[in-house]
This record gives C-alpha cells, structure tokens and sequence, in this order.
C-alpha cells in the first residue's frame, strides 16, 4: 500500500449532510463536530471561513474546502458577521438522530431543493487507530482547491441522488465523501509543490518512488541502503544522496520512523503481543525493538499500549 492509501485508510466520512440553505444576511455556520477533518463543497453560493484562529478564507461556488482539527469554526456570509448581530445556524454531521438530514434544522432546510441560494456538501471524518495524525501533521488548518465544473455537477447529481433514496443513502454520501477527499487531497499535494509532504514529494520522483513503495509495502524486510538502492535501479551513493536531498533525512532513518509509526498503529489498535509487533515492523528481537520503540516514543511498547 502506497504511503496516501495507508494515511487515507485510518479515516473515514460519517454523517454527511446535503444541506441546501436560503439564509438571509447576516448570517453564520457554526460547524460543531469538533471532527479531525471537515470538508465543505461549495455547489452554489459560499463565504468566508472563519478559522479558529481568526484566519479568513474566502470559498464560492466550486470550492472545496478541507479543515484540520477540533475546534469550532465558521461559515459567514461576510468576514464582519462574527462581530455584530447576526443569524447562526449550525451543522453537527455526528448527530444521534439518524434522520436529521431529512428535517428542518435551525431554519436551514436539508435535501435536494436546488431552488436554494446556498448549497453545501459537508462531511465530517471520524478517526480509526492514530494513523490519521500522521496526515493531520502533513495539512495545514485549512486548504482550499477549485474544483472543475464537471466535478461539481456530478457531485451535485450524485447527492441528490442519494438525499432522495433512503435505503443506503447515508452510507452511499459517506462513502462519495470519502473518495472527494482522497481526490481533493491529491489535487492540494499536487499543487502545494516545496509544501507538499516529503514522503509525497518522493512518489513523485521516479528514483525514489519504487523504493519508498517497496519500503512501505514490506517494512519488516531487512532492508539496507543497497537493497533499496537496488529497487530503485541506480548506484547506493546516487540512491543515499538524492533520497537525503529530497525526503530530508537519510533512507534508514526514514525507514525507522515509519516502521516505528506503524508499530504505534499495531499497538493501539490490535492484540497482537509486543514480539509480533516487532516482527512485523522488521525487529527479529523483541528487546531491540523495545529498545528502539522507547528512544523514539519516550515510553516502552506496553506503557503506550496501556495510554493508548
């Protein structure tokens, strides 16, 4: 599995709303999952993105935005609407009741009623295991992507759609936000160029690429410079310097963080003993990777297990 599709995997859409809104100014969303992502898709009208820290950004018609953390933010017809008397409605994707997308809520109405002036799709993403932060860590708070009008248009067809059928609806407008995000996420990294993360940089390049893949696919292989070097196809002095260059620390550096973040994931999310952890993440000896679990964590393999 490639470095994307593993971070992807630990995270997933639950309770996604079609909300199509006719409010009148001035108006605010207050967005109350406190999710560890939130992803808005403009289909018509828009605003200002009020950002926990005060940060504006603005988003119209064919903008998808993505939002890190748990704070609360907003949705504002204008950036002054904050700071004087104004309508607030709110958005809670995690609600109980399984039947909110169907009613009137707060005075904005959810459906398929395209006759409104502002139409939103939001999904708010659920958490599976620690392995999302290592995405989280790679995001800014908020990104920003212009969606083409093709893409929008299916979208909108593809919720209306499911806002009219109600056996599988839910699931079938989580899992429509689930790829949304993996397609917007690849079009920011795309885009973000020096910001992008390193180990996405590196898919990029075609010397580093197949042994990034190779790494990630099978990290308890007892890999060394010359192996990798190997899946790569060049010299090990040409593989240890460009991989330095580009991913910013040597390659078996690399190669022990990720296994020691795999093993994070192992610990926290499955029964396996702290021996098979370890010879899943390429230690033959459960002492060295104790030893090693702890230099990187702070902690040994059971006292995370125990916080975890």
């Amino acid at each position: 599995m490639d470095p994307v599709s593993a971070l992807l995997n630990g995270i997933r859409a639950e309770g996604s709303v079609v909300s199509n809104a006719r409010l009148e100014a001035p108006w605010t969303i207050r967005f109350a999952d406190r999710a560890p992502l939130t992803m808005i898709s403009v289909l018509r009208g828009g605003g200002t993105l009020v950002l926990p820290d005060g940060t504006q950004r603005h988003v119209g018609k064919g903008d998808t935005a993505v939002v890190r953390g748990a704070d609360l933010f907003h949705l504002a017809d204008s950036p002054d609407s904050l700071n004087g008397p104004h309508l607030e409605y709110e958005i809670a994707c995690f609600a109980n009741d399984p039947t909110c997308t169907a009613e009137e809520l707060s005075g904005i109405r959810w459906g398929a009623d395209t006759s409104e002036t502002t139409a939103l799709i939001v999904g708010a993403y659920r958490a599976a295991g620690r392995r999302h932060e290592r995405l989280l860590r790679a995001l800014p708070s908020a990104l920003v992507i212009q969606e083409d009008v093709d893409t929008c248009e299916w979208l909108e067809k593809a919720a209306i759609d499911s806002a009219t059928h109600v056996a599988g609806s839910q699931a079938l407008m989580d899992r429509l936000l689930d790829w949304a995000l993996v397609c917007t996420l690849r079009t920011w990294f795309d885009q973000a160029g020096a910001d992008a993360p390193t180990w996405y940089r590196g898919l990029a390049d075609p010397i580093l690429a197949p042994a990034l893949k190779a790494m990630h696919g099978n990290p308890a292989r007892p890999w060394s410079v010359a192996t990798l070097a190997a899946e790569a196809g060049v010299s090990r002095a040409l593989f240890a310097k460009r991989f330095t260059d580009l991913m910013g620390r040597p390659p078996l550096s690399y190669l022990t963080d990720y296994r020691m973040d795999e093993a994070e994931d192992l610990l926290a999310d499955t029964d396996l003993t702290v021996a098979q952890v370890a010879k899943s993440v390429g230690y033959a000896d459960p002492f060295g990777f104790s030893a090693a679990f702890k230099r990187y964590r702070g902690m040994s393999p059971t006292a995370f297990r125990a916080a975890a």
